[in-house]
Formats: C-alpha cells, sequence, structure tokens
C-alpha cells in the first residue's frame, strides 16, 4: 500500500507541470497544439502517460491527441537528450559532407541510426531534412544554437564544452 501511494505521490509531483499547462491555456481543447509545445518543452517528449492525461484534462479522445503529436514533425514521442544535435543532411549540406559531421558524432557518443540518444540522456543526435540555411553548409543547431560551415572536429570540441559545463554545475550543486 504504501509503495501504491509513493507511486501516485510521484505521478502528481511529475504532472504538476502539465496541470500549470493547462491551467495557463484554460483547459481549451482548441489550444492543443500550443499545449503539447509546452508540454514537450518541460519534457522533452510526450509519453503515453502524458498524451493520456492531457486527453483527460481537455476531455478529448486520446486518439486526437496521439494523432496530432503523430502528424506534427515537431513533437517526439521519445526521450531526448538534455542536449540536442540537430543535422542537417539537406542537399547543400549533404554535399559539403554532413555526414562526416554524423558519423563522428555517432562514433563519438556511441550512437548509431536506431540509437539516437545517449544511455545518460545527455545527448541526442536528430538528421533533419533542412535548417533553411543553405549559405552556412554543413550547418548544424545545439540546442538553439547555430553553427555554420560545421567540422567533426567544431562538433567533438562542442561536446566537450557542453561535458566540462555539466561536470561544473555537478561539481557546483555538490
Amino acid at each position: 500500500m504504501k509503495e501504491t501511494i509513493e507511486k501516485s505521490k510521484a505521478m502528481v509531483q511529475h504532472l504538476a507541470a502539465v496541470n500549470e499547462i493547462l491551467a495557463k491555456n484554460n483547459h481549451d481543447p482548441a489550444r492543443l497544439i500550443a499545449i503539447l509545445q509546452e508540454v514537450q518543452e518541460v519534457y522533452k517528449y510526450l509519453s503515453k502517460d502524458v498524451i493520456s492525461y492531457v486527453a483527460t484534462s481537455l476531455d478529448i479522445p486520446v486518439a486526437r491527441v496521439y494523432g496530432v503529436a503523430t502528424f506534427y514533425a515537431h513533437f517526439s514521442l521519445k526521450p531526448k537528450g538534455k542536449h540536442i544535435f540537430r543535422l542537417c543532411d539537406g542537399t547543400a549540406c549533404h554535399v559539403k559532407k554532413s555526414h562526416s559531421i554524423l558519423n563522428m558524432l555517432y562514433k563519438r557518443l556511441n550512437l548509431n541510426d536506431e540509437k539516437r540518444t545517449t544511455d545518460d540522456m545527455m545527448f541526442t543526435i536528430e538528421l533533419v531534412s533542412c535548417l533553411g540555411a543553405c549559405g552556412l553548409a554543413p550547418v548544424m543547431v545545439v540546442d538553439e544554437a547555430v553553427h555554420g560551415q560545421a567540422t567533426p572536429e567544431q562538433a567533438s570540441a562542442l561536446i566537450d564544452e557542453i561535458m566540462a559545463a555539466e561536470a561544473a554545475q555537478t561539481e557546483k550543486a555538490i
């Protein structure tokens, strides 16, 4: 019984941010996309539990929420890492050897086409069709920062910087 109570408390805490987002949007089903965008911003993806909770809270079918979440490429149903590398593979970037950057990221982070998030949930690699910055090819976006004329060495250095910053934050917290 105690274990069930603890799980319930954990679920309530886990969904607290969703409740705030729903309240901010007046539990309006017409604001479903905006709600899902905000929820994904907090949790980095849309879990089955969150999709079900949002549907129940808005009094709409789960299938409708799931349909919206799977229709738009912006939404993810899989967990993502804290830091996201979006690498363009559009024509200009591909011609300028974006795959050499991708191969280095995969090797360095022990990832591949099937596994794109590190086990520690620190990094996710996304290959995108176009970032709309062809003049900067090859281009990648790390978190929200654009890096044009990128090289495998620059991408590796960014990983080093992020890891150093994370380690410093961890030490500071201790």
